[in-house]
């Protein structure tokens, strides 16, 4: 499975941004994520998806972003809302294909990433 990320861009704090993640290649039975990373820090867990729509958020994340799956267009978006300066960073997707019985928050358990997008919130 290959991914394309996009939607990133330059916006205010308080803006929303949606995040597309286009998919080629099967997805049946599997979960997608996104993570980020702000510079100098470590790339963080932001929410995942499973085939039939259920969903995880990062509990600091989860009254802002919303995860949602088209199956039909292989594709998963990130709408962020009341974006802050502390959500600047490169956001990710990826797939994880292991169809496990619980979502997995952990980069290295990602078997394929998107290249990713840039997101920057500032006044």
């Amino acid at each position: 499975v290959q991914l394309q990320a996009s939607g990133g861009g330059d916006v205010q704090p308080g803006d929303s941004l949606r995040l597309s993640c286009v998919a080629s290649g099967r997805t049946d039975n599997t979960d997608i994520a996104w993570f980020r990373q702000a510079p100098g820090k470590e790339r963080e867990f932001v929410a995942v998806i499973s085939w039939r729509g259920s969903k995880y958020y990062r509990s600091s994340l989860k009254d802002r972003f919303i995860i949602s799956r088209d199956n039909a267009k292989n594709t998963v978006y990130l709408q962020m809302n009341s974006l802050k300066p502390e959500d600047t960073a490169v956001y990710y997707c990826a797939v994880d294909s292991s169809d496990s019985p619980t979502f997995r928050t952990t980069p290295r358990d990602y078997d394929s990433w998107g290249q990713g997008t840039l997101v920057t919130v500032s006044s």
